[in-house]
């Protein structure tokens, strides 16, 4: 294949490079969720108030188009970014690609890498008709609801560049599996309890937009509630790590959900207390994408697929091969 041949002329991979595009590729999903929260809470939503274009007749913004050119540029520039993330998952493929050529086993790498585009023109396309939905609340909680399984599977794709591709070995018995996927439920569950609250709180992204019509403080319950019953179950889980004897970096992996878990907790109950400012929405929205990562690392940390092969280029026989 003529990409392939192109692919094989690029540098092998180091394993800082090999890492460092992980990484990217992790920052870049929840940098987005976090730069569309801003949208919202300036109201900015319909900035640009169609798409692809920004205005009609214009891909960027017109200041004589009767719009807050504030508004115009903080929607224009969150759809830039999306080019950012576009940009890193294809360098993730390419990545993951260069490193299968030299190392054929690499097929799990390649389709982790294979998300990171595939999601963003979904996110794109979702985008597109929140957009053309003038940010019904629903629509603007599917868009945000749509980004989180990207941002996990970013975290599986950077594991998997540093970890080798035999069959899962839990590090945990049956059951502390079974908590742990129960565990990742709840945490979606939580988040899509929050948009809720959103939904029908006082941050709509345009003045026009409808809201959900139900009692703030009701939902607020709901949401504070799905965190108690994430934070039991990570309980629980911590005596499935007590009872085999966890190692050292999986313990490190749970405190750091439970100190992130606490922290986001903390900071909902202080912005719900204050009246819901707009700053603290985005720093909560930050917490969300936080709890994520570290859950999925957590998630990761609990099986061994053995020693990774692929942080160097294979002999140069075997490659000719």
């Amino acid at each position: 294949m003529p990409f392939t041949s192109l692919v094989a002329r690029l540098p092998f991979p180091s394993a800082a490079v090999q890492r460092a595009v992980g990484i990217a590729a992790v920052l870049a999903q929840a940098l987005i969720g976090v730069t569309g929260s801003i949208v919202r809470v300036t109201g900015s939503g319909l900035g640009c108030p169609t798409w692809p274009q920004c205005v009609a007749g214009s891909l960027v913004p017109k200041h004589d188009s009767g719009i807050d050119a504030l508004n115009q540029w903080i929607e224009f520039g969150n759809r830039m970014l999306t080019g950012v993330v576009i940009a890193v998952a294809a360098v993730a493929v390419v990545t993951a690609w260069r490193v299968q050529i030299d190392h054929p086993g690499r097929t799990r790498l390649v389709k982790l890498a294979w998300t990171m585009p595939g999601g963003v023109v979904l996110q794109a396309v979702v985008g597109g008709l929140t957009v053309l939905a003038k940010l019904e609340w629903w629509t603007v909680a599917i868009h945000f609801l749509a980004t989180t399984p990207l941002v996990w599977l970013a975290v599986l794709l950077l594991r998997a560049f540093r970890e080798g591709d035999e069959p899962a070995k839990p590090l945990v018995p049956a059951a502390g599996r079974g908590i742990l996927v129960a565990l990742a439920a709840v945490m979606w569950l939580v988040l899509a309890a929050g948009t809720t609250v959103t939904g029908a709180g006082p941050h709509s992204g345009d003045l026009n937009t409808h809201r959900l019509n139900a009692p703030v403080e009701a939902l607020a319950q709901v949401h504070g509630g799905l965190l108690v019953l994430y934070l039991l179950l990570l309980a629980v889980f911590g005596l499935q790590l007590m009872r085999v004897g966890a190692p050292k970096s999986l313990w490190q992996r749970y405190t750091a959900v439970w100190v992130i878990a606490l922290a986001q907790g903390g900071l909902g109950s202080l912005q719900y207390a204050l009246g819901v400012p707009e700053a603290m929405v985005s720093f909560h929205v930050l917490g969300a994408m936080a709890v994520i990562i570290a859950t999925a690392t957590l998630w990761t940390g609990s099986r061994d697929r053995g020693p990774v092969v692929s942080l160097e280029p294979a002999p140069r026989e075997l490659a000719a091969a």
